[in-house]
């Protein structure tokens, strides 16, 4: 097989494009497997430490932190194996008031600790609409996470659904620091992030999720006034508003 019939060289940008997330998402696989077996082995690791004669701790705590890593790692291939490959929606009517209330109980008690009021305006006449329910809780949860961690010192974080001509429309506002121009706009960058530890996937994973149900998702922020996400959705049956 030649370059060009790959999607190399001087081929059509989508051809070099799903050429090189094929072969991204070849090789996450690829590194999948070891993490897994590493994983496996360190688990029986600490099995034979903890049965051994004087219980060595510091040795289980080292391998506690190489289990934590490679957790982390496998996590994080999974994540770019599912934003590189996209997702089998499975949709299906949804209440979408009934899915946010569930996740705001989730949420609440952490956010409770860190001193955040979640406050829910929720329309009570939007339609059902269909969505793959497991992936739209996870793009929302995303926004939620997000905005409780926007406010380590304690804040609001208003919750609210409207209908917007054809769309159903989730806004999740926080009244953190906000953000600065130059993070905004990367924001949505896949392994962008200004937290320690974090990943810089979640955001892109939330977009991927919102625009593959055919829907779009917007942000506004400003520094010391805090960042609202603004997703909206198709609903199934209405028309949107001729030009």
């Amino acid at each position: 097989m030649t370059s060009s019939e790959r999607g190399e060289g001087k081929g059509p940008p989508e051809g070099r494009l799903a050429y090189l997330g094929s072969l991204a998402g070849g090789l996450a696989h690829e590194v999948k497997n070891p993490l897994s077996t590493m994983l496996i082995n360190l688990g029986l690791l600490r099995e034979d430490l903890e049965a051994a004669p004087g219980n060595p701790e510091r040795i289980l705590k080292r391998v506690g932190l190489l289990e934590r890593e490679v957790k982390r790692l496998d996590q994080l291939v999974q994540s770019f194996l599912r934003l590189a490959r996209g997702f089998d929606l499975a949709p299906r009517p949804t209440d979408l008031n009934a899915l946010l209330r569930e996740l705001v109980e989730f949420v609440e008690p952490e956010a409770r600790r860190q001193g955040v009021a979640i406050r829910a305006s929720l329309e009570e006449s939007l339609p059902s609409i269909r969505v793959d329910r497991g992936l739209l809780r996870q793009a929302v949860l995303n926004l939620l996470v997000n905005a409780r961690q926007a406010m380590p010192r304690g804040g609001d974080l208003l919750l609210r659904t409207f209908l917007d001509g054809a769309c159903a429309v989730i806004e999740v506002t926080d009244t953190g620091s906000g953000m600065s121009p130059e993070v905004l706009a990367r924001c949505f960058d896949a392994y962008f992030s200004t937290k320690k530890g974090g990943t810089g996937l979640g955001l892109s994973m939330t977009r991927r999720i919102v625009e593959e149900h055919g829907g779009s998702i917007e942000v506004w922020s400003e520094v010391g006034r805090g960042t609202r996400f603004t997703v909206r959705l198709p609903v199934e049956g209405r028309r949107p508003p001729a030009p």
